[in-house]
């Protein structure tokens, strides 16, 4: 059985999703399970799909045209006389191979480059192009397995980057809540007990639905908006 660790390992890794997946890895994943052809990946090209042919045991097809057509590798280049510094870019690079910091102008690594041009919608005055890399070189001819190891390392190094970030921040968040929750009085400004009640079991209900979003649960939506008739204020419809 073809697992999807094998088929990942002979995809270019440029994650540039033109497979209809999110990254190589999904698409292997797909590939595996059967829910997607071995040919739906312009990078890689007649070369790869005679690599994924010869792995799964399908028989090679041509290059879906719908996933595109096989090309040289590109390199994306800023215009620094347009480039704003907005960031944007930077965010939508897979492999962390653009480098600037805000309002600031920004540049390519041109050895990390994988040419998946996703930075190319994302910029926001259109100041970034693509030039051939590889000349008439194309799919895996313009590609070794050693660029294709290193984009792997660097995509997999950027998500693990991720979500350190936002395990960090979502902990920030949680220890504000937590510290406010241990003297809400002073932290809200309320000194009604029945606003006081709901106000904590609002902010308590959403701490539990942020863990239960961590944890990957999806836990009832509590309803801090019905208090105990016993401490209901007077004034209160039931």
């Amino acid at each position: 059985m073809t697992t999807a660790s094998q088929l990942d390992a002979v995809l270019p890794q440029t994650q540039c999703t033109r497979c209809g997946y999110p990254d190589c890895g999904s698409y292997a994943q797909a590939m595996a399970e059967g829910a997607a052809d071995i040919n739906q990946c312009p990078p890689g090209g007649e070369e790869g799909i005679r690599r994924l042919a010869q792995i799964t045991r399908r028989p090679a097809l041509p290059l879906n045209p719908a996933h595109g057509v096989e090309g040289p590798r590109q390199l994306a280049v800023i215009d620094e006389a347009w480039c704003i510094g907005c960031t944007l870019c930077i965010k939508a690079c897979p492999v962390d191979c653009i480098v600037g910091a805000s309002k600031q102008m920004h540049t390519v690594i041109d050895a990390d480059c994988t040419g998946c041009e996703l930075c190319i919608p994302a910029c926001p005055v259109d100041c970034i192009s693509l030039v051939n890399a590889s000349g008439s070189a194309t799919g895996w001819q313009a590609w070794s397995p050693e660029q294709a190891g290193r984009a792997r390392e660097a995509y997999h190094f950027r998500n693990a980057r991720l979500t350190r970030v936002r395990q960090e921040n979502d902990e920030r968040l949680a220890n504000r809540a937590r510290e406010k929750l241990a003297d809400l009085a002073a932290a809200s400004h309320l000194t009604d007990p029945v606003m006081l009640a709901r106000k904590k079991a609002l902010v308590e209900a959403a701490m539990a639905r942020a863990q239960a979003s961590r944890q990957g649960a999806s836990p009832a939506r509590a309803t801090p908006s019905q208090p105990d008739p016993a401490t209901r204020a007077p004034d209160e419809a039931p």
